[in-house]
């Protein structure tokens, strides 16, 4: 049932992870060429699968806009009434020698009214709006008569049937001539409306492709008109044409494509750092950040945002990953949760390197620049390698877009991934886990609890520091997580400052050769149920100083389940009895982390190295070889490997060897 249980509780996130990105998974194909204007077409012949327009591109559009607001198209309203009274006051005329032609005279007149007479010149326009009625239409400017072209078409109307040499004259003497006045009203409020409304009208496409149409040859030049066309087709393929299989295969490849990325997530971890596994909580955060980073990339991709994913701070993933875990493991797993961005995102291989190459910087420098104004320089630092590297693949003709706005985007993201960083703090609380800085805090010397053990028990405080600091360096060695250790060194045996005098280091001189014995007189049970007891008091302390549990798990495994030596050998010599063993034992438990194993061996080191009579390398040698093969039973199930045990070995020599070296002894000075 236990096992279950675990299969659980590892498979269930794995599980909600998969499915959260399987509906993010984006449901068309991506266009599948990258080109440039000026560069030569690469691949082979392309021919259109589908029919599609050729759109104007922005400037184009812009350009027409701009052309039509300057045209303004002139409205009227035809009036029926002053037609009406034109031809009236005609028919009523005495036209004297021209009455016989009366009948072509109002002829003509109801031809050049049905066309319109507008005022002559009144505006450059080709066409002109006409309301009769309820109803507007657009003519030819040409259609519409102006007033001249009006008396000129009615003189030329009755020349053609007359023998009157100047129907000009006599139309003018009449007063025929005047008569005709413009029955179009200009309506200048509407031409205004109209004015503003033009620019809408203008058309975004400028022609059209067919299916099977060439579009551009292999090794063809892409000029401009070749890339308006090819950014049309491109369109036309993100807009309508989607997955041309069953809508299964396309289900069926992200299922599979997403199972390998949580694949290749579980097995970095377990390259990297196989004990992690077995930590529920180390894996669900790597699983939410993964999640979370894929998430937005395939969303991205799915929406086909375009230049905004430049935007995205990735890098603030890598950043994260970094406050829990060590360098390499941090960089692998941020480089498989970028997969998504690289296989489904528009220039998805130059996101991929540009947001690597971010990553990388805050993870190598962000210890250097975590506080104050160097986080702003931080944000420099990423943005100038992000920066770099776009620069260097569009010169390459590799990335693609607006440079300015790119690198605009990047300069955002990189910003927003060091101002969103102390969102780690929460993230602390939600999971359980101690950040590298909340474990920097920690190790600080001038904390109120650390103080108070340097008051109460200041040898074991000293102890306690030579312990970090040889801890530190063994664990850097292996690549070990150095800042866990310091830490979990500096409050590994927190429970003595309860009763400091019972431990040797903190024993107090009462005069110059006589010091407080706390053992003298008591029996080596009880003697050793008070050295004992400072892994409980410990623990303890901690729990009321809200001590991390990963740290506080070294309070628990610096003495693993061994005894207290020295008075149970005591025991055995007064005639104890081994059956009573289980009294002198330590109420801890054995090392399971590296880390564990480390602080439990360099604790007994460095206080048994206070005993040693002969300083050489030799004597370094074999008293850590000692120590440490005393200690194999007690660490023999953490992930201590053996080749890291030799290195631990040899920097532990190293190190006392540094510690207890020769010194020259100086001369009495004569000199009163």
């Amino acid at each position: 049932m236990n096992k279950v249980s675990e299969y659980i509780r590892f498979g269930a996130p794995i599980l909600l992870s998969w499915l959260i990105l399987l509906l993010a998974f984006p449901r068309t194909a991506n266009f599948p060429y990258n080109y440039k204007k000026g560069t030569t077409w690469k691949y082979d012949n392309l021919v259109s699968q589908f029919d599609f327009p050729i759109l104007k591109t922005q400037e184009q559009i812009l350009k027409e806009r701009s052309e039509m607001s300057n045209l303004i198209i002139p409205y009227y309203r035809y009036n029926d009434e002053i037609v009406k009274s034109s031809i009236s006051k005609v028919q009523a005329m005495d036209l004297h020698e021209l009455e016989p032609y009366t009948a072509v005279i109002v002829s003509s007149f109801k031809n050049i009214y049905k066309k319109g007479v507008r005022i002559d010149a009144e505006n450059g326009s080709s066409m002109v709006y006409i309301q009769k009625g309820k109803r507007a239409t657009k003519y030819p400017a040409s259609e519409v008569l102006q007033i001249t072209q009006a008396r000129h078409l009615l003189t030329s109307n009755l020349e053609s049937v007359s023998s009157f040499s100047n129907v000009d004259s006599l139309l003018r003497q009449y007063g025929v001539s005047d008569l005709i006045v413009s029955n179009l009203v200009y309506d200048e409020q509407v031409t205004a409306q109209l004015a503003g409304e033009t620019p809408n009208d203008v058309s975004p496409t400028s022609g059209f492709i067919a299916s099977g149409q060439l579009i551009v040859s292999k090794g063809e030049i892409v000029t401009a008109e070749v890339e308006q066309i090819l950014d049309s087709y491109k369109a036309e393929f993100n807009n309508s044409v989607g997955y041309s299989r069953s809508r299964i295969f396309l289900w069926l490849s992200g299922i599979v494509i997403i199972f390998v990325f949580l694949a290749l997530l579980i097995l970095t971890i377990f390259f990297e750092d196989s004990a992690l596994l077995k930590d529920g909580r180390s894996v669900l955060f790597i699983l939410m950040i993964f999640t979370l980073t894929s998430f937005v990339s395939l969303i991205m991709a799915r929406l086909k945002l375009g230049q905004f994913i430049f935007m995205v701070p990735f890098t603030l993933a890598a950043l994260w990953l970094k406050a829990f875990f060590k360098n390499s493991l941090t960089f692998a797993v941020y480089a498989v949760s970028l997969l998504p961005l690289l296989m489904f995102a528009h220039s998805g291989l130059s996101l991929f390197l540009i947001f690597i190459v971010g990553g990388a910087i805050a993870i190598i420098y962000y210890d250097k620049m975590n506080r104050g104004w160097k986080q702003f320089l931080m944000s420099l630092i990423i943005f100038g390698g992000m920066l770099g590297t776009y620069v260097a693949l569009r010169l390459l003709d590799i990335a693609t877009g607006s440079s300015v706005q790119s690198i605009l985007f990047l300069l955002v993201s990189a910003f927003s991934a060091v101002a969103l960083y102390p969102l780690i703090y929460i993230f602390e609380r939600l999971f359980g886990l101690v950040s590298n800085s909340r474990l920097i805090e920690l190790s600080d010397t001038s904390t109120s609890l650390l103080r108070e053990l340097e008051k109460k028990a200041p040898g074991t405080f000293q102890h306690s520091l030579q312990v970090a600091n040889m801890a530190e360096t063994a664990g850097r060695a292996i690549g070990a997580n150095h800042l866990l250790l310091r830490a979990g060194a500096l409050y590994h045996d927190l429970g003595k400052m309860n009763n400091p005098q019972c431990f040797i280091e903190n024993e107090t001189l009462v005069s110059e050769n006589t010091e407080i014995k706390y053992h003298e007189g008591q029996n080596p049970i009880q003697s050793a149920r008070d050295i004992a007891r400072h892994v409980t008091d410990g623990l303890e302390i901690a729990e009321k100083n809200h001590i991390p549990s990963v740290v506080k798990d070294f309070i628990v495994t610096h003495h693993g389940k061994a005894y207290v030596g020295y008075f149970y050998n005591k025991y055995l010599e007064q005639g104890g009895s081994p059956e009573n063993a289980s009294l002198f034992m330590y109420d801890g438990r054995k090392p399971v982390t590296k880390e564990q194993a480390i602080l439990m061996i360099c604790d007994s080191v460095e206080a048994a190295s206070r005993t040693l009579k002969t300083h050489s390398p030799e004597a370094y040698s074999a008293f850590v070889e000692k120590i440490t093969q005393g200690k194999m039973n007690q660490i023999n199930e953490s992930m201590l490997t053996l080749g890291e045990l030799n290195v631990v070995k040899d920097v532990l020599k190293t190190y006392l060897a540094q510690i207890y070296h020769e010194r020259i002894i100086y001369p009495r000075n004569k000199i009163n």
